[in-house]
């Protein structure tokens, strides 16, 4: 791809990235959130009844069930729900490749799974817990415990954001006053992209847990149920293929993420007067998704 075409490519992404970003915070999303409710509420009578068809023996009913668990995890990820958020708000703001983003949104999905039968069996086998008590152990503490986490990253990529520019100006400072340079060919420190590299392992694990420690009601619903039915195994099953469901979601989100990150940087050259500006944006993007992640965050807890 040339050049001009991949710049035009990539500010398509930055376009297609803010309009959907205008319309969720206006509202005009609210609609398809809606009907991935109502579609969350249908597949859960759907997933009793093959439960109920598989207790009978019925031939299929196994495939039924899982293919009803996935759609059920892309509904889940297309209604209102924080790991879309963060997913698309780090993929924008920190410097992560769309592979590694991809990996953890599949990662996080599948931990969120792992958390739900950890909860449903500890809370059934350990606590003694009957399905209310456990619904609202996930619904009230562990969503605060996973919007406290995911705030936490939210403040971690802003003040790391806000190092990314002060050394920027410190750079820019010394350019200033040693135009001429050391002469000696060597580079004096990191480079942004080298510093988010080393450190891209540390937020992903924190990103993970934070989507993960909330997990979803749907996987509790069947983890019950099937724990109660004496085919606890099949409802692990089921819960990873809601899991996966999900990442097929948040995959795609993260694909736009990085498609509007590429569009923000390709605003500006390499080269020429606007080319200074380009220098400041990495951090300037990462202390905003930052802060962006943690206002959400507070607005959630309270």
């Amino acid at each position: 791809m040339s050049g001009a075409l991949s710049r035009v490519v990539a500010l398509v992404g930055l376009a297609v990235g803010l309009v959907l970003v205008a319309l969720w915070l206006g509202g005009g999303l609210a609609g398809i959130e809606y009907w991935a409710t109502q579609q969350q509420r249908s597949a859960q009578n759907l997933m009793a009844g093959a439960l109920r068809a598989l207790r009978a023996g019925e031939p299929g009913a196994v495939a039924s069930l899982m293919g009803l668990c996935l759609a059920y995890g892309v509904a889940h990820a297309v209604g209102p729900g924080h790991g879309k958020v963060i997913i698309g708000t780090y993929g924008f703001g920190a410097q992560v490749p769309f592979a590694r983003l991809a990996g953890l949104s599949v990662a996080a999905s599948v931990a969120q799974a792992g958390t739900a039968v950890a909860l449903v069996w500890g809370g059934i086998t350990l606590l003694d817990l009957g399905r209310e008590a456990l619904t609202e152990l996930s619904e009230v503490v562990m969503a605060q415990v996973s919007t406290v986490m995911i705030a936490l990253v939210g403040l971690w990529l802003a003040l790391r954001g806000a190092r990314m520019l002060r050394s920027e100006a410190a750079r820019h400072h010394h350019d200033h006053h040693h135009h001429d340079g050391c002469g000696c060919g060597h580079a004096h420190g990191p480079t942004p992209q080298q510093v988010a590299q080393t450190r891209s392992l540390r937020d992903g694990l924190l990103v993970v847990a934070g989507i993960a420690a909330r997990p979803c009601t749907g996987a509790l619903f069947l983890l019950i149920l099937t724990w109660r039915m004496g085919i606890f195994g099949i409802g692990m099953l089921g819960t990873l293929a809601m899991g996966l469901g999900t990442a097929l979601v948040t995959v795609g989100v993260a694909g736009l993420a990085v498609w509007a990150r590429q569009g923000s940087v390709a605003l500006f050259p390499a080269t020429g007067p606007w080319a200074q500006l380009g220098r400041w944006l990495p951090g300037a993007m990462q202390l905003g998704a930052g802060l962006l992640i943690a206002a959400i965050s507070v607005a959630v807890l309270l």
